[in-house]
């Protein structure tokens, strides 16, 4: 490696495509043709390996029932609306006096009375999702959350709505309608919520839908971010998982962009002058000049940010908004102990590293854990570790990869 050059790991990962377990293209004509554009359906035979592994009903059973989960991973609906958290949960009894555990004897008579049970956060509690919504992410390259909603027979969980995320929704058990409108907003932000514009919504609803249709187990649907929809569940009881792909934007972009050059305008001593007294407060026109004065040096600050700071800026917020492939404290410290020579190392899935050079032949590993720093003489280890390689221990150095198993950067290669 060269200075000035970074090394990065390849965010492929061993295994068949997570996106091509979802639609029946390959990434490249899903990216030109759909993404961000339009709803895709696509039916159970046109993807051969399945979904069933990565979710089902018994999995609602136990979650709800035997993990302990609370409130925050759960949500219980009736006719449209969200109901307290109090009407879901109790005390953990003795030894767990948590006041908010999911209770199921709750449960069992709200969804036996039409509710729907929303159950969130399963890329964080259902190892399946996991692995799963970890791949899809890095493929896409934009955050991926899982929520699982479970409708009763012929009930509606939400009213007409639109979310600021794109989703994939994988029908689990059951059949539901969906009816599909065009956005009344194209292409939402995150704090730009549909409840922002209840009135337009509630008047797109009363539309014909630009497209309706029949969700059966094994299906897939994408739906991008901003489109209305409602769904029906039909016949018995429905359950699908919703993929929220939090989109990266432009705007995004540019609140990189402004944030450095605000950086930067604030050490233009100018700018940091005080305004001059003003005992009858500022009126209009009273700060034209001062105004002038501060756009005309952001304007030339902006013209001055260069676009590896932004993306660094933009890399920064790519890797608080996931995390690295879970790891067995006991088991990463166990194997780090007995690690012998004849031992392989690979890197830890999921964990976004780059190698950066820091001067004098130094670099530091950064990733979604803390940097670590990198003797000259390890350079050429860690970027063919960060490329992808499987390394044994003694060619490493038993010494460096006990402390990059130790970091959670290395893992054995089982």
């Amino acid at each position: 490696m060269t200075a000035g050059m970074t090394s990065r790991a390849p965010t492929h990962q061993r295994g068949r495509s997570a996106l091509q377990r979802l639609v029946p293209v390959d990434a490249a004509e899903f990216a030109a043709q759909t993404w961000a554009r339009s709803p895709l359906v696509t039916r159970a035979a046109d993807l051969p390996g399945g979904l069933t592994d990565l979710f089902g009903e018994s999995a609602v059973d136990e979650l709800v029932s035997r993990r302990g989960l609370r409130a925050p991973f759960l949500r219980v609906a009736r006719d449209g609306q969200t109901l307290g958290d109090r009407e879901f949960t109790q005390g953990g009894g003795v030894g767990a006096t948590v006041p908010d555990q999911v209770s199921d004897d709750k449960l069992l008579r709200l969804f036996a009375g039409g509710a729907t049970i929303v159950l969130q956060g399963l890329h964080r509690t259902w190892g399946p999702l996991v692995d799963f919504t970890q791949q899809l992410a890095d493929e896409l390259g934009h955050p991926v959350q899982a929520n699982a909603y479970v409708t009763p027979r012929q009930s509606t969980g939400f009213s007409d709505h639109y979310d600021v995320h794109d989703v994939f929704v994988l029908q689990v058990g059951g059949e539901k309608r969906w009816r599909l409108r065009p956005p009344v907003h194209p292409a939402p932000l995150r704090d730009e919520p549909w409840t922002d514009r209840r009135a337009e919504v509630a008047q797109a609803s009363t539309a014909e839908p630009a497209l309706e249709l029949t969700l059966r187990p094994g299906d897939v649907l994408y739906l991008p971010r901003g489109w209305v929809h409602s769904a029906t569940a039909l016949g018995g009881v429905s359950t699908h998982l919703t993929l929220g792909i939090h989109v990266w934007t432009r705007r995004h972009l540019a609140d990189a962009l402004m944030a450095s050059a605000i950086a930067a305008v604030s050490r233009d001593e100018q700018v940091r002058a005080s305004l001059v007294p003003s005992p009858e407060g500022f009126g209009h026109g009273a700060l034209a000049t001062d105004i002038e004065l501060v756009r005309e040096a952001l304007i030339r600050a902006l013209h001055e940010v260069e676009p590896d700071a932004v993306t660094d800026a933009l890399e920064t917020k790519v890797r608080s908004a996931q995390r690295p492939s879970p790891i067995g404290p006991l088991a990463q410290v166990a194997a780090a102990e007995a690690l012998t020579g004849a031992a392989c190392l690979r890197l830890r899935p999921h964990v976004d590293a780059r190698l950066v050079p820091s001067g004098d032949g130094h670099a530091v590993l950064t990733s979604r854990l803390p940097d670590f720093d990198v003797e000259p003489r390890d350079v050429g280890t860690i970027v063919a570790l960060v490329d992808g390689g499987v390394l044994r221990a003694d060619m490493v150095g038993i010494d460096l990869a006990r402390r990059l198993m130790l970091a959670g950067l290395a893992i054995p290669d089982d």
